[in-house]
């Protein structure tokens, strides 16, 4: 099943310096993050914006000759998650005849944005990497605990021991609650 999504924002993940697209489905309030690189993350977030560059950045050049060969983009599906990486399939239509190329994801989400063509998520991508408002409390201590000991273990790494220490304090918090709700 697919499941439709619109693009929420390109941020700056701060913690690792790279880019993400945050696509969220809007009917059950789960977002998707996915990591880009820098120059597609340019290219998603000015054509977000409504900023035309002074040139044709590359989706525009192959916006342009889609147009001029009369092929329309009729979706863009992420579709697969294999290994921490993204697959999609771009549906290109010309003449009733209808093909999906595979292509990165952010090339085909900048792509879809410039054609103004739908943008799916496969559920089975959405099971396996989405983050929910809808998540039981227990899953979100879990995945908080889980994101606290890997922050643990980067803090101890580069040697910043004043954040070990705080992060280690709640970790500890976080168990004890933990205890505290099951016994």
């Amino acid at each position: 099943m697919l499941v439709r999504v619109k693009v929420e924002r390109v941020t700056l993940d701060t913690a690792t310096s790279r880019f993400v697209v945050i696509l969220k489905d809007e009917k059950l309030n789960r977002w998707l993050p996915i990591v880009v690189g820098s120059t597609e993350a340019q290219a998603i977030a000015l054509q977000l914006e409504n900023i035309a560059p002074p040139r044709p950045l590359t989706h525009d050049l192959i916006k342009n000759l889609l147009d001029s060969i009369h092929v329309k983009v009729s979706r863009v599906v992420v579709n697969d998650l294999r290994e921490n990486t993204y697959f999609a399939l771009v549906g290109l239509q010309s003449n009733g005849d209808v093909k999906n190329i595979d292509a990165r994801p952010s090339d085909g989400i900048a792509l879809a944005l410039r054609m103004k063509a739908p943008i799916y998520v496969e559920e089975e991508v959405m099971r396996k990497a989405a983050i929910s408002d809808q998540q039981p409390a227990e899953e979100k201590d879990i995945d908080k605990l889980e994101q606290l000991t890997v922050d643990l273990q980067k803090a101890v790494q580069d040697e910043r021991y004043e954040d070990a220490a705080r992060i280690r304090d709640e970790i500890k918090e976080l168990k004890g609650a933990a205890r505290d709700k099951s016994g």
